[in-house]
């Protein structure tokens, strides 16, 4: 594993985006558990795209219009949809103590969406992973999965911290409504923020 992937790997999955909004958002409503299970849906919702970007899917979202646009505004839908359940305190964001087994299968079935309604992370992986494949690769494909291995096991490792960070300090802000009503609506911008960014983007 080269030190260029995995450092421009970490630079990827620390910037700000869909999964670290919502992993950060998991673990201030919920919890640390809510959190971890933000960050594993977040990190399985990656393995379409990295199957796509291998099987060559990828390529076809690149130069069909039609696919790129059906699979983007099915995206930028639900990330709206997410910003209107940040405001209405409802869904996988709400407030709320102990999670049972529905509520946490509930938060990683929504990390799982966030990620595969993203057809920017297929064409991503498809530019992306093949740089640090060497040209005289005898066995490509299984070295393109031990990369996306290790881009995934990055991912979670990272969005736990993120999440674990946003529980530790959940008590102090759970106790505190107005700061609460401020971030909720600071999460229901972001998401309809990046929902609109994704509006925006072109193949």
């Amino acid at each position: 594993m080269s030190l260029a992937f995995l450092v421009t790997s970490l630079i990827v999955i620390v910037s700000p985006g869909t999964g670290v909004l919502y992993t950060l958002a998991a673990g201030l409503s919920r919890g640390s558990r809510a959190s971890i299970a933000a960050a594993f849906g977040c990190t399985l919702g990656i393995v379409p795209h990295i199957a796509a970007a291998m099987l060559g899917l990828a390529a076809v979202l690149h130069t069909s219009a039609l696919a790129f646009a059906a699979l983007k505004w099915l995206g930028v839908i639900y990330l709206l949809y997410m910003a209107w359940q940040a405001l209405r305190e409802r869904g996988a964001l709400k407030v709320g103590g102990r999670l049972d087994a529905r509520s946490t299968a509930r938060v990683v079935i929504t990390g799982i969406l966030i990620n595969i309604l993203n057809p920017k992370l297929s064409i991503f992986f498809l530019a992306f992973l093949p740089q640090f494949i060497a040209a005289g690769e005898g066995r490509p494909m299984l070295r393109m999965l031990e990369l996306s291995a290790a881009f995934m096991a990055m991912t979670f490792m990272v969005f736990v911290v993120y999440g674990l960070f946003a529980a530790a300090v959940r008590d102090r802000i759970v106790t505190r409504p107005r700061v609460m009503s401020w971030l909720r609506r600071a999460f229901a911008g972001g998401f309809a923020a990046l929902g609109a960014r994704l509006a925006l983007a072109e193949r």
